[in-house]
């Protein structure tokens, strides 16, 4: 009855866990199948029935309990079997039958507890796992396919669209080769579709990217007729925008078509998006009535600001005035989901709620919620725009609705810009008046919109040259809004037109205080330092505003013009080198070039430069007298006949140029074709000292019998100036002692006006061959009275201060 009860074992109380690791052979089931007692027993019911429970001691009786102070007791199950812990025969029972807790079958008695086999030392190192396995080579392969793929779309997100399309076509080789791998080993339906399916939907977007259009249709065609891809045909829509991009629409709308088909109705945007696409087709091939109908079935599914717009074109191009009016309202009552109220308004002075505030003013959300509420503006104000002409009788009239229909939304403060865009409209169609009235209406208005039509009132005054109203409307653009840079810049450019350049220039700095960006306070700014002489600060404002405005011709021109006045004349021609790149036919800019590399001794670029002003604009005298000293300079008087002629053709009434024609004849030797020149000078300049000299000399070597004709009139054109110089001289002798003396302040004005009348009478210079005397006879009258010719100081100043707009110091209309 004990054989299977076994005394606790006297071992060192300290060890607890002394014998776990013993191993009771009873337990060891490798040999049963050779234990003849254990098979007849498994035969028989013999070793099925529980032992007899009067052997076993009753539970009233005591029992030894082993404490971690005493002995310890040897307990049974009530089945005979030893506990847990037990030692019997000298091998402890395991606590568990699984070997990976450490345990082993026949552990000598009394071993430590030790389930991680710490006691057997470090573990071995792992073995890598071969590669020499299909399967395995075929995972290797489809993590190289993947690698591809995020390798291509990367680059292609890095604007390497080159490298994107060989990674894309290297991840379709490789997914090929894949696929023959794995048809050998495994059936068709453990192929990975979602792997065959990505690499050629980024196949074909790298052939799109590369603008590979007939490509990527043909990688698209094998996805969508591949019926294992359940989504394929959704890829039509694809294929549709390339058609659209190709400018093939009736095939691009057929395949919208298709993709709407095969999309559901719970995918909402991506069909609105569609019928949008669907639309904007049939307007490119004309079809409005086709394209009226998929945007008006989505405003009335899902109203957008861009389906709106497109509707009022459509019914724009069609003529239908009341179609437009009510779609200008649904456009207006397109719903933004924003907060149309100010809801960052501080209403205290606590510094933690303000700096909260500011914060989210310009978090990302409040920034989606600015630029959506400046789309649609801008949506509405050029739907007004266009529709105002068409909608009613008149502009005004239907401006005037337009902006009743604003105020009754919730675009109430762009009304006001209506207003002024309205004016502008009145500017563009040469209707000032009008735009004066439209403007004054808000001079009573908030004081944004007073300063935009106050700064608009002092444009327009401003190019009218009524500087009084300019400088009022100016003073009340910046009275009304401080902080306008517009309204300050108009400010200086009044007081600039007054002279006071210090005092613009304070202007100027101001608009750019309030608007770094301010492109025209800043190019006005550079002018008042130009006309102050302070070069270095003018250059630094023109450099500013390059970097702002790289291909500004304007500012191309003044920093070559700084350069100039700095005697630098190497850098003027590189910034007009850059300048002719931007205009490249500007004939002011390239005889500008030809005088630069005229002055730095460079001949042939000089020549090039003139030539090709001279192709642009052949009536400029400067370039046609500089090409014809050229062409005498190098012995070519023949082809300086031309440019001469023409200058006679644009001044007539200048004997010079005429006198240049003749003199090129007798310098080519050409004397009877000269002599016929001098002939013809005569008889327009009977007086001409110069052409009757040129005629007795010619006639005396050619022998001629009107020789003496000739010397006759010579000597009394020669005696008729001098009376009119002694009369000059006695004139000039006589205002300047009239001035001396005081005798009255009528005689110094009327020789001061003699001064000048006879300083812009046109001066005759030498002929390069000709005589030291250089006046013109005076006596003769042109029927059109005199011409005098522009000084070269004068042209040169309009050329640097009037040949472009902004040296005006010209201001934009505001708003635009």
């Amino acid at each position: 009855m004990m054989q299977n009860v076994h005394p606790a074992p006297e071992t060192n109380e300290d060890d607890l866990y002394s014998g776990y690791n013993d191993y009771n052979p009873m337990f060891d089931t490798e040999d049963l199948e050779n234990d003849v007692a254990f098979q007849q027993a498994a035969k028989t019911s013999h070793g099925r029935r529980p032992p007899v429970t009067a052997k076993i001691p009753a539970t009233s009786s005591p029992r030894p309990l082993a404490t971690g102070f005493g002995s310890k007791a040897t307990l049974t199950s009530s089945m005979g079997r030893p506990m847990t812990g037990t030692i019997q025969d000298g091998i402890s029972r395991p606590m568990t039958a699984v070997q990976a807790a450490g345990y082993t079958k026949a552990a000598a008695r009394g071993s430590s507890f030790d389930p991680l086999g710490q006691a057997r030392g470090p573990a071995s190192p792992l073995e890598k796992k071969t590669s020499d396995s299909l399967e395995e080579k075929m995972r290797q392969l489809e993590k190289k396919v993947n690698e591809l793929v995020e390798e291509s779309c990367v680059a292609n997100s890095c604007g390497d669209l080159k490298l994107a399309l060989e990674k894309a076509k290297e991840a379709g080789r490789q997914e090929r080769e894949l696929l023959r791998q794995r048809e050998q080993i495994a059936p068709p339906e453990s192929i990975n579709l979602d792997l065959t399916y990505t690499v050629l939907l980024n196949l074909a977007s790298q052939y799109v990217a590369n603008e590979m259009y007939a490509e990527a249709l043909t990688t698209y065609q094998v996805i969508v007729k591949n019926k294992m891809f359940s989504n394929g045909g959704i890829l039509k829509v694809n294929m549709g925008n390339i058609y659209l991009k190709q400018r093939n629409y009736s095939k691009a709308i057929k395949f919208y078509r298709m993709a709407l088909d095969q999309i559901t109705s719970s995918h909402k945007q991506m069909r609105i998006k569609i019928m949008e696409n669907i639309g904007v087709a049939f307007i490119k091939t004309g079809q409005y009535v086709d394209a009226i109908s998929s945007f008006e079935e989505i405003m009335n599914i899902s109203p957008n600001l861009k389906a709106g717009f497109n509707l009022i074109l459509c019914y724009f191009a069609i003529g239908n005035g009341e179609q437009m009016k009510k779609a200008f309202k649904n456009l207006i009552e397109v719903p933004l989901e924003v907060d149309y109220e100010d809801k960052y308004i501080s209403l205290n002075d606590d510094l933690h709620t303000n700096l909260l505030i500011e914060a989210i003013k310009n978090d990302s959300l409040s920034q989606i919620e600015r630029e959506r509420k400046s789309l649609a503006e801008e949506y509405i104000m050029t739907a007004a725009k266009l529709i105002a002409p068409a909608i009613e009788t008149s502009f005004a009239v239907g401006y005037d609705w337009c902006v009743d229909a604003v105020k009754d939304s919730h675009y109430v403060e762009l009304a006001n810009d209506l207003e002024i865009n309205k004016a502008t409209t009145y500017l563009r169609q040469q209707n000032f008046n009008q735009a004066l009235e439209t403007l004054k209406m808000f001079e009573k208005k908030d004081s944004r919109v007073k300063s935009a039509a106050a700064t608009n009132l002092s444009f327009l005054y401003y190019l009218g040259n009524e500087l009084e109203q300019a400088t009022n409307y100016a003073d009340l653009a910046v009275n009304s809004d401080r902080y306008n840079p517009a309204a300050l810049t108009n400010k200086g450019n009044t007081v600039f037109a007054n002279g006071d350049c210090e005092k613009a220039a304070e202007f100027y700095k101001e608009a750019l205080r309030n608007d770094s960006l301010c492109t025209e306070a800043l190019y006005n700014l550079g002018l008042a330092y130009k006309k102050l002489n302070r070069i270095d600060e003018a250059l630094d404002c023109f450099l500013k505003l390059h970097a702002i405005l790289p291909n500004n011709a304007q500012v191309l021109y003044q920093l070559a013009s700084i350069y100039q006045i700095m005697e630098d004349p190497n850098q003027a021609i590189e910034w007009l080198l850059q300048l002719i790149s931007v205009v490249p036919t500007d004939p002011h800019v390239l005889s500008k070039l030809g005088n630069l590399y005229d002055t730095e001794g460079d001949k042939s670029q000089a020549f090039h430069y003139y030539c090709e002003s001279y192709r642009y604009f052949p009536s400029n005298i400067e370039v046609i007298e500089w090409l014809g000293a050229y062409y005498i300079d190098t012995q070519f008087c023949e082809k300086a006949i031309e440019y001469f002629e023409r200058a006679a053709l644009i001044l007539p009434t200048q004997v010079k140029w005429q006198l240049m024609v003749a003199s090129c004849y007798r310098r080519s030797g050409n004397y009877q074709k000269a002599l016929e020149k001098y002939k013809v000078i005569h008889r327009k300049f009977p007086e001409n000292v110069e052409c009757l000299r040129f005629l007795v000399r010619l006639c005396t070597d050619m022998g001629l019998k009107e020789v003496q004709e000739y010397i006759t009139k010579l000597k009394k054109a020669e005696k008729l100036k001098e009376i009119r110089e002694q009369r000059i001289k006695s004139g000039r002798e006589g205002s300047a002692r009239s001035r001396k003396e005081g005798s009255g302040d009528s005689g110094g004005i009327k020789g001061e006006r003699l001064s000048a009348k006879l300083k812009v009478l046109p001066g005759t210079n030498e002929p390069y061959e000709g005589s030291s005397s250089k006046e013109i006879d005076a006596s003769y009258a042109d029927p059109l009275g005199p011409q005098p010719e522009r000084p070269k100081t004068a042209a040169r100043k309009r050329t640097e201060e009037d040949d472009f707009a902004d040296e005006e110091l010209g201001e934009d209309l505001l708003p635009e």
